[in-house]
């Protein structure tokens, strides 16, 4: 079930055998988990159909959904404590995984338990990206997540505008705009720039997530990392496994000056209103007709095919100097490490059950929806590739050409996965800011958010030894 309490436990091995032993799944029958995560997609599917996980084991599931936040306060004040209150883990790549990972169960344990239904194969289903960045910190063999969301951020346009303007574009802007990493960001630009001076059925040719929030540094990393710039040395490298002391900062290199200056005139003909924007501020936007084409999460096809059916189309974000970098910002779920031997081992059964092949294929098309598979072979089913066109009844599959081209190196986007990431963020985006409202050159911001950098990693990596 799934609910708001807390209570938990697990009977005795011993006790549960005599109970059952013949089914592996059901071993811990009358146990109850509480999982903890943000608010997102897949919980909300996996918290519709967890009766289905109960049938299965007689394990009870309590899911506790709480903003970003909120839940890495109580992460962090679980840990600490020595207790687990919540033994199974929504772990954000940079809020949860990167700070705490010496607090995760390393599940290569669990899935070595010949007990147990999985094994240590089950790592290499994965999308390889997902399980690199979701699942693993630092440089060692440790998998201490499963991948569980994927959220990726891709190019979103009106499709029928795209399609109805297409040839006056083209003469006029002196390329073909169709959407796609053949495009550059100046061309983006330009686009924009045509729809809000000839287009009277949208307010404004692009829309940004650009309020002072980690949003904006989202927005703003796939135009820093098109244009060869990194928050830090080896910054693929960082972003992709992780590390606790990443070098320092180097938002002050050339590159970086480059797109930070490209991004405030990209931002001066978006619609004004993206600077009070997050990710849901701008879908919400788009989805009312509002603007043209915005970068955002993949996720938002479900209310992009609500709310303008038929009439949106997705493909990788626009090319830089170097290459189409498409921000992944995916998380996995994980067990806390302070959990019980038994406790522990049925957290690792609801983990096998929620990533799934079963259970991600009927989350595709379940009440709820939206979530998007993180196991490789279900993009290859009859039924997912044929979804991938209109009209199909997972609507996130739409994305799925765009986000997997997204999922390769070259294509990818990825922020750095280190424990002090969340006051750098904090950093990024004050100082992104301020650049937007006129208070600073581009310039300037780039090099006064370094110093900050620079100063929170140096405490941190001091504080880490």
């Amino acid at each position: 079930m799934a609910g708001g309490g807390v209570l938990s436990g697990c009977s005795t091995r011993q006790d549960v055998r005599r109970r059952d032993t013949a089914d592996p799944w059901r071993q811990f029958a009358g146990c109850t988990l509480n999982f903890v995560s943000e608010n997102t997609a897949p919980t909300s599917a996996i918290a519709a159909d967890a009766q289905r996980f109960t049938e299965l084991t007689g394990i009870h599931i309590n899911i506790v959904t709480l903003e970003l936040s909120a839940l890495v306060q109580k992460v962090a004040l679980d840990l600490a404590s020595g207790q687990s209150q919540y033994q199974v883990l929504y772990a954000d790549s940079y809020q949860v995984l990167a700070p705490y990972a010496e607090g995760l169960v390393d599940l290569r344990e669990p899935a070595g338990d010949p007990s147990l239904p999985g094994d240590t194969s089950r790592f290499d289903e994965f999308v390889p990206l997902q399980m690199d960045v979701s699942g693993r910190f630092g440089d060692g063999e440790r998998i201490l997540a499963l991948p569980y969301d994927c959220a990726t951020m891709i190019w979103q346009y009106r499709k029928d505008l795209f399609e109805t303007y297409h040839d006056r574009m083209a003469a006029d802007l002196g390329f073909d705009p169709t959407p796609g990493p053949q495009r550059t960001w100046e061309e983006y630009f330009r686009i924009a720039q045509w729809f809000n001076d000839n287009v009277d059925e949208v307010a404004y040719g692009t829309g940004h997530q650009a309020k002072q929030h980690d949003s904006l540094m989202c927005d703003f990393s796939n135009v820093l990392f098109a244009h060869g710039g990194q928050y830090f040395p080896d910054g693929e490298r960082v972003g992709r496994y992780g590390a606790v002391d990443p070098g320092p900062c180097q938002l002050d290199s050339d590159a970086a000056l480059e797109a930070a200056e490209f991004y405030r005139r990209l931002l001066s003909v978006a619609d004004p209103a993206s600077r009070t924007w997050d990710w849901t501020g701008v879908g919400a936007a788009f989805a009312a007709g509002r603007v043209a084409m915005c970068p955002n999460w993949h996720e938002f096809a479900a209310d992009n095919e609500r709310a303008l059916p038929g009439k949106v189309g997705y493909a990788a974000l626009p090319s830089g100097p170097v290459k189409s970098a498409n921000m992944y910002g995916g998380a996995g779920i994980a067990i806390n490490g302070n959990t019980a031997p038994n406790e522990r081992k049925a957290a690792w059964l609801f983990l096998n059950w929620a990533t799934s092949r079963r259970t991600q294929l009927r989350n595709l098309t379940g009440e709820v929806g939206g979530a998007t598979p993180t196991l490789s072979s279900i993009y290859q089913l009859p039924e997912v590739r044929g979804a991938q066109q209109r009209p199909t009844d997972m609507p996130t599959m739409l994305t799925a050409p765009a986000v997997q081209r997204a999922w390769q190196p070259e294509y990818s986007g990825m922020r750095p996965k280190i424990p002090m990431w969340s006051e750098c963020d904090t950093a990024i985006y004050t100082e992104l800011s301020r650049m937007l409202a006129g208070d600073a050159t581009s310039a300037q911001a780039m090099r006064d958010t370094t110093e900050q950098v620079d100063r929170i990693v140096s405490r941190g990596w001091v504080a880490a030894r």
